[in-house]
């Protein structure tokens, strides 16, 4: 009976259907969508990123591959010689932002990223990062209501009034384990 309803009510009532005629009418983003990556630089154009690897750690979909190198400034230990994001397994979640302890990594809120025609163009390498350079992508569309981010890269992603009503993050206690429970040497549970 579902199925027919459905027919019914999408066959007679169709100014009622929630249709959108993409891409003539774009969808409009959500204030909160995160799509672009993009390394931040330094004044003298190096990467802010010191090849830490808590980007690459903490990524669930095992996205991010970094390759370190020694950095030829005396107060910086290493600097990523390759930095590539494979676009196509990344879900976007942002925990390398949140990971990073340089600011090195950012995420945009105002671009839609995923367009190209084979696979290598979805795997986004250290220039194109920093610069936007490297693959001849049509970036940019504005989220409604937003105009597209100018300022520099220092600028907050959001203001007060667009997080208000978020819940705040509340660190979670480690479970407590039973008086008694041990890991034997063979990696069981002794019951």
């Amino acid at each position: 009976w579902v199925t027919l309803r459905h027919l019914l009510l999408n066959t007679f009532k169709q100014s009622e259907m929630p249709t959108v005629q993409f891409p003539e009418e774009p969808k409009p983003l959500a204030v909160r969508h995160r799509s672009r990556h993009r390394l931040t630089v330094r004044e003298n154009g190096d990467p802010k990123c010191v090849a830490c690897m808590c980007c690459e750690t903490v990524c669930p979909a095992r996205c991010i591959h970094i390759v370190a190198e020694e950095s030829e400034q005396p107060w910086i230990e290493k600097r990523p010689k390759t930095f590539d994001i494979d676009l196509l397994r990344c879900v976007f979640c942002g925990y390398c932002v949140e990971a990073c302890p340089e600011d090195a990594i950012r995420m945009d809120t105002d671009e839609v990223l995923l367009v190209g025609t084979r696979r290598e163009d979805f795997i986004v390498g250290k220039q194109f990062l920093m610069f936007g350079k490297g693959n001849d992508w049509k970036l940019g569309r504005p989220v409604e209501g937003n105009e597209p981010r100018t300022g520099e890269p220092e600028d907050p992603p959001t203001t007060p009034e667009e997080d208000a009503g978020w819940p705040e993050m509340v660190p979670r206690e480690k479970p407590k384990r039973p008086a008694g429970w041990q890991i034997d040497s063979k990696g069981s549970v002794p019951r």
